[in-house]
């Protein structure tokens, strides 16, 4: 709950004697580490630890990769939606392979799937559709087909983690892409509206599942669309 001491439970969990990062829901207070969040303490190795809460509302954190929604054209910046308190900038050099003559093909309405380079609660988050090297890695405009749809934060998380089983199950019975956003929004493709529409549904309806129950869910839609 918020205002726990979560120290002596991060003592217990930590591998060695290195640094602790802490994530979302967690920050330090003197030599203790509070919760500033209610839900569960979650661990990733070696030693970084988080709060995995049931939220909508999105905190922007540097290096998260999110879908935006461009809602203006001013200047040599794009402003976009990203679901936080603030509006991002983002710049058309930012793009691969984008100069001053070459300007990227972005109008306002598309959905871009963007990493944050810049986030702190004094300053507007700044977006980047490159890595390090210039590479857009799968970042930019999803096109203008798919569906984006928003869901919760966790389940976001949850679909990313490799123990979440229903992509996997997902593709094998139905063929699709997609990009899954930190600041819970999620767009899929799939060959058909009809399959579009099924993977949606199985997505937003899977995040207290069991994988039985999910099997039981994928199998039952891919006959279904079979039947289309």
């Amino acid at each position: 709950m918020p205002g726990d001491d979560a120290t002596n439970r991060i003592k217990d969990n930590q591998v060695g004697q290195g640094d602790i990062t802490l994530g979302p829901g967690l920050r330090q207070d003197g030599e203790k580490i509070i919760s500033t969040k209610s839900g569960f303490l979650k661990c990733k190795k070696p030693n970084v630890f988080w709060i995995d809460c049931h939220q909508k509302r999105y905190v922007p954190a540097k290096g998260d990769k999110v879908l935006g929604i461009v809602t203006q054209k001013a200047g040599d910046i794009f402003r976009v939606d990203i679901g936080g308190s603030a509006q991002a900038i983002l710049s058309y050099l930012a793009f691969e392979g984008a100069t001053k003559r070459n300007r990227p093909n972005v109008q306002v309405g598309d959905v871009l799937y963007a990493k944050l380079l810049v986030a702190n609660r004094d300053m507007e988050p700044e977006l980047v559709c490159i890595d390090s090297s210039g590479r857009s890695q799968d970042l930019g405009s999803v096109g203008t087909e798919g569906f984006m749809f928003q869901c919760t934060l966790g389940l976001v998380r949850r679909l990313l983690s490799p123990d979440w089983p229903l992509i996997r199950l997902l593709g094998e019975r139905i063929p699709f892409e997609i990009a899954l956003g930190m600041n819970g929004r999620i767009w899929v493709r799939a060959k058909t509206i009809s399959a579009t529409i099924a993977v949606v549904n199985a997505l937003s309806c899977s995040e207290h599942m069991t994988e039985e129950k999910m099997k039981e869910m994928v199998n039952s839609l891919a006959d279904a669309l079979a039947g289309f």
